[in-house]
């Protein structure tokens, strides 16, 4: 799964990076990114005229499908499996025709350990995953609008989206069994494009990226509440600091 995540890199960065034309909402830097929270995402739109723009806006993350009668529902879907994105009722339509990029700059995962001593319960120990070349991690999405069926016809229209997630690749497997599906810059194009596309074309691009990708190493708990802000929660953990997945190596040199 993916539950939080950093987004710091700044907005005109972002539209070089993913090539978009225009930056129409401009996302915050925040280093501990909960469901709820509005999110970069870059879309493709095509207008009445055929013209496709390429956009960097803010969603709300957790998707709330066109068809539901609540927004609630939203936080139960800021997740999608990859092996039923294509056939699940919440996300098929949007898989079809409303694909997004949500940049991240990495991510936090959670690792059980062993018992606390005090309380008898699980800890869970939390580690950050970022790209070892620095590029922002582009996460395969899905987006959808909703309008309030309940309010005036001129309503609020809410703009959210999903973070598709796959099984995890070696690097991350010791410390979580799922990762977010991350594109090779060569997919992004297939991704967004807002076309009708081949189902079997997009799934095969919901596969684990590559671990040669990654480096991930142990955080500060400080990182489990989500009120925690600040790029501190990011600095590594000393290799002494209790590490149950093994991977707190030292920094590269």
């Amino acid at each position: 799964m993916c539950g939080r995540f950093v987004s710091t890199t700044p907005a005109e960065v972002l539209a070089a990076t993913f090539a978009a034309d225009v930056v129409l909402e401009s996302p915050h830097a925040r280093w501990n990114i909960a469901p709820g929270a509005k999110v970069p995402v870059v879309v493709e739109r095509s207008d009445a005229d055929g013209t496709i723009t390429r956009a960097i806006s803010t969603y709300s993350w957790g998707l709330i499908p066109s068809w539901a009668k609540d927004a609630k529902i939203g936080n139960k879907l800021t997740n999608a499996r990859s092996e039923t994105v294509a056939e699940k009722p919440s996300f098929r339509r949007a898989f079809a025709k409303r694909r997004c990029i949500i940049p991240a700059d990495g991510f936090y995962e959670w690792h059980r350990a062993s018992e606390d001593p005090v309380t008898g319960k699980p800890r869970k120990l939390p580690y950050f995953i970022h790209r070892l070349d620095g590029q922002p991690l582009a996460f395969a999405g899905l987006w959808e609008a909703w309008r309030d069926p309940e309010g005036p016809e001129d309503g609020e229209l809410i703009r959210s989206c999903t973070i598709i997630t796959t099984s995890a690749n070696e690097a991350i497997n010791p410390v979580h069994d799922r990762m977010p599906v991350v594109l090779a810059e060569d997919d992004w194009a297939t991704w967004l494009s807002p076309e009708p596309a081949d189902t079997a074309e997009l799934t095969s691009l919901l596969r684990p990226a590559p671990s040669e990708w990654f480096e991930l190493y142990r955080v500060d708990t400080a990182v489990n509440s989500s009120r925690s802000q600040g790029d501190q929660l990011m600095v590594r953990l000393g290799v002494d600091a209790e590490d149950p997945a093994g991977v707190n190596k030292p920094p590269l040199a």
